[in-house]
This record gives structure tokens, sequence and C-alpha cells, in this order.
């Protein structure tokens, strides 16, 4: 078996990243899982217009604090910035079940979404660089970090379903926020010693940002498709179970858990799945099958289809982040990847707002299960630009090397 070397700086920053990444993803699903059960009451929102406003203009908000926060990146330790971003999400999250409006609503989840900014254009890019020695490291680190997240959605989502059915749906905002803070401290502790300071500090000029833009413009149509798959299962999965199909909000917490579980094993598993078959074949299988089970979820007349085309689309949707990271990880130089990955997330988000934004009136008018059918025509659009294109469009002429090589210094 050829193994290849993670020196201790590298696990703690692995370590560290998958803990944040938990707790921040985690901190994202928390509010749109309680919307069905506002939705129903009446209470702060009224129409599924307003899960699309608030939707928008809080990715909107987190789109533009990136391009921020990867300026203070070169400023500050980053250990400095998860310690405000902790305490922000932990705040905002205890701050929501005090809302008596929407515009309460709508202000909590601002700050929230603007607290939750700091993980993905840095931190990625922070995990990125520090595997660099070796392809199969990247690979097997970035689906490490990738499933982390994925697992603290799933807890997320299990625990906010069945905590709201059994007592009230205010009780998960202060539950999630005492267990982040737990999560943050052990990050903050894991990163003790461990600096993030780079001598290459690129001159985040407007034309280093359009720089940094052109040498990932090929994988934008991925990055467009990974954000609207995310958004729309999140905003609008709940409601769609939940109203539809009439599913308890303690059984529809359980199917996104598992919607967001089959995603995590196919996230831990993109390194060994890469390996095998190769990064494109792994990538188009995986938008081929989400654009089958997105069109599942919209035309199904039973609720176990669409259980099933969510659960599907998990699977598939979730084994795309890790391939999309690896291609940026494996194509931008090392000084560039904290701007190339503050744009994976920034295109992530804006696609993701667009969508959501524009399912939400159109939920109103044609019914919940549109956003499904409309992210399934743009998803299949997604995969047929790239079912043409060589291997080497995506980084790499295949498999990754399993050549391990040396750590680069202090790593």
């Amino acid at each position: 078996m050829i193994k290849y070397r993670f020196s201790a700086v590298k696990k703690k920053i692995l370590l560290a990243a998958s803990l944040f990444h938990a707790l921040t993803d985690a901190s994202t699903v928390i509010t749109p899982m309680i919307f069905p059960i506002l939705y129903n009451q009446r209470f702060m929102i009224t129409s599924y217009s307003q899960i699309g406003l608030l939707s928008n203009l809080g990715m909107l908000a987190t789109f533009l604090v990136q391009f921020f926060i990867v300026r203070l990146s070169y400023r500050y330790e980053y250990r400095h910035l998860l310690f405000v971003s902790l305490v922000g999400i932990c705040g905002s999250m205890a701050l929501v079940p005090l809302g008596r409006s929407f515009a309460a609503l709508f202000l909590f989840f601002l700050l929230l979404r603007l607290f939750t900014s700091f993980y993905h254009p840095i931190v990625i890019a922070w995990v990125s660089k520090s595997q660099s020695g070796s392809g199969q490291a990247l690979d097997d680190a970035m689906g490490i970090q990738s499933g982390s997240g994925n697992i603290g959605v799933a807890l997320a989502f299990l625990s906010v379903g069945f905590i709201t059915q059994r007592w009230n749906w205010k009780l998960p905002f202060f539950g999630w926020s005492l267990f982040a803070l737990l999560l943050g401290t052990v990050g903050l502790v894991v990163l003790r010693g461990v600096s993030s300071r780079s001598q290459e500090r690129p001159s985040l000029s407007a034309s280093s940002w359009i720089r940094s833009l052109a040498a990932i413009k090929r994988f934008v149509p991925g990055f467009f498709f990974g954000g609207m798959g995310w958004s729309v299962t999140v905003y609008y999965a709940p409601s769609l179970l939940n109203h539809k199909f009439r599913i308890p909000i303690g059984q529809t917490g359980l199917y996104l858990a598992l919607w967001i579980g089959l995603g995590t094993i196919t996230g831990y598993g993109y390194g060994i799945w890469s390996r095998r078959f190769g990064r494109k074949a792994v990538f188009l299988t995986s938008l081929a099958g989400a654009a089958a089970s997105l069109f599942m979820i919209g035309v199904a007349p039973i609720q176990s289809l669409a259980v099933l085309g969510l659960l599907a689309f998990g699977g598939f949707l979730l084994m795309t982040y890790p391939s999309l990271h690896t291609f940026v990880g494996s194509t931008v130089p090392a000084s560039e990847q904290t701007q190339a990955f503050s744009w994976v997330s920034n295109i992530q988000l804006v696609s993701g707002a667009a969508v959501t934004l524009v399912s939400g009136f159109l939920s109103d008018a044609l019914g919940i299960h549109f956003p499904f059918m409309l992210t399934g025509v743009l998803t299949l659009a997604v995969f047929l630009f790239y079912v043409s294109r060589g291997p080497e469009f995506f980084g790499g002429k295949g498999r990754p090397s399993l050549k391990a090589e040396p750590a680069p210094d202090g790593l």
C-alpha cells in the first residue's frame, strides 16, 4: 500500500478545518429547517417568496463580505478570524428565536450569514496549500474536510427536526449555539501555535481578482451547479416534504439527514473513487446522477419516490464539491488559491441566491416541486457543457498521482 506523509501541522490544520466546516455548515441549515413551521403558523413567514428573499439577500450579503475576508486573511492569523466567526455564529443563532417579525428574522439571519462567510474562502485554501505535496493527499484532504461539513449538516437536520417536533422550534437554536461554541473552541485549541502567515502576498487589486477568476473560469458552470443544488435543497426540500407530502417535521429532518449522510459517504470516498476511475469520470457521473435525481423529486407523485430521489441527489451532489475543490487546488498556484477559493464560494452563493429567489416566487404560483424541476434542467445543461471535455480540462490526465512527495517546509 502506498503511503504519503501527513505532518503534525497538516493534521492540525485538517482537523481544525473539519470542525469549523461542520459547525459553519450546520449553522446555515438550522434556520431554513424551521421555515415550514413558521409558514404553517403564519408567523414571520407567510409565503414561499419570503423564503426566496431571505435566502437571496443572505447569500448576496455573504458574497460581498467574502471579498473583505480575503483581504483580512493576509493581515491576521486565520485562527483569529475563525474566533470572530465562531462568536458571531453562536450569538446570531441565539438571537433568531427572539424575532417577532419577518424584518427581525431577516436581520438575525443576515447576521448569521455574514459570520458564516469566513470559512470557505480562506480555510479550504489553507487545507489545499498545506496538502500540496501529493495529488493523493490533496484528494483525500478535500474529501475529509468536505465530508466533515456534511456531518455537521446531518446532525443539524436530525436534531432540529426531532427537537422541534418534541418541544418547540426555538430550542434547537440555543442548543446548537452552545454545541457550536464547543466545537469551535476545540478547533481553536488545535490551531494554537499553527501560523497561517505566508510570505507570498498577492496585490488583491481588481486586476488580481480578474486574473484569479480567469484561472478557474472553466469550472464556473460546476460552481454554479454546486451553489444552486445545495441552496434549493436546504431552502425548499423541508417545505416540499412537510407541505406537499405531509411528512412530520421530525421525519423530514431524518430524511434530510440521510440526504446529507449519503453525501458524507461519497465525500469521504472521493479520493478513493478519483484514483480508481479518474477525476473526470467521477465528476460527470455525479452531474448525470444529480440531474436524474432532481427530475425524480420534481415529478414524484408519491412520498417514497420523492424521498428516494432526494437521497440519491445527496450522494451525487456532495461528490461534486471535493471534485471542484481538487480541480482548483491542482491547477491554481498556491499563492493565488485564497482568491480562487473565494471565487468558488462566491459563485456558488450567487447561483444559489438567484435560483432560490426565482424558485420562491414560482413556488407560490406553480407549486413547491418547481424548484427541483428548474434545478434539474440547469444541471443537465452543466453536464452537457462538460461531457465532451478532455481529462486535461479538469486539471490532470485522469487519475491523481499516487507518488508521495516531500511535504513543503513547515508542513
